[in-house]
């Protein structure tokens, strides 16, 4: 069973940040920065590429709505709103979910490298991409 879906229908007790019908939010257990905050659907749907469109518009509602009050309430200088999507990509639980992970400072715990890559060519990736 999905450790999401359990926490949905509090079969996992949880500090519920927001819910809906549909989508629930909840402070993460790891706190990478103070009131990060994981936000997933209701729904189970593995990750965004197998959600549909009303399922992710939800979230994204919530997410911009959250990330607002977040950043406002702990007077976090901005914040990263996180997906990742695949095993590959750092998802470690096959369930749907955004992270709103408020910043404080650069120095703070949170730290994303965007390492160079070898040169690409730009029209042929905008053509493998359009398809």
């Amino acid at each position: 069973m999905c450790v999401f879906c359990d926490i949905i229908t509090h079969q996992i007790p949880s500090k519920v940040v927001y819910e809906d019908d549909n989508v629930l939010a909840i402070l993460d257990i790891s706190q990478v920065t103070y009131g990060h905050t994981i936000v997933m659907p209701k729904k189970h749907v593995e990750n965004i590429i197998e959600a549909d469109s009303e399922t992710i518009q939800q979230c994204a509602s919530v997410v911009s709505t959250l990330a607002k009050q977040i950043v406002k309430n702990t007077k976090a200088a901005g914040c990263n709103v996180l997906n990742n999507c695949g095993e590959v990509a750092g998802q470690t639980v096959q369930h749907l979910h955004f992270h709103i992970i408020p910043r404080y400072s650069k120095d703070d715990a949170c730290k994303f490298t965007f390492e160079k890559s070898k040169p690409q060519d730009l029209d042929e990736v905008l053509k493998t991409v359009k398809g």
